[in-house]
């Protein structure tokens, strides 16, 4: 089966800073039989950011490809960069912001 990835849009989102790119390759039941979310690559242009949140019934894995960033997990900030994982489980707050000068995607 070939998926079409569904490119969305979001400004400021959770609170961060600027617009960031998801490019949605599966969502919602069809991904993981029906375990997990979404399976996406994340842009995030230089200066914006996912703002903080709290993880509620799900678990969010953030493959770093390239770019580099800062990465908020319950409140300790670590930099991150390509090869590098942030993971998150239920009830964890997280964030990330670019700081690099190119695009961070993951």
């Amino acid at each position: 089966m070939i998926v079409k990835e569904t490119v969305i849009q979001k400004p400021n989102h959770l609170g961060g800073k600027g617009t960031i790119e998801i490019h949605a390759a599966m969502q919602g039941e069809e991904i993981f039989r029906g375990h997990g979310r979404m399976l996406a690559m994340v842009t995030l242009p230089p200066g914006s950011s996912i703002g903080d949140h709290q993880h509620v019934g799900g678990t969010e894995t953030y493959f770093v490809v390239e770019g580099h960033g800062t990465f908020t997990h319950n409140g300790v900030e670590s930099p991150i960069g390509p090869g590098e994982v942030g993971l998150m489980e239920v009830g964890d707050y997280h964030g990330i912001e670019n700081t690099g000068d190119t695009d961070l995607k993951m």
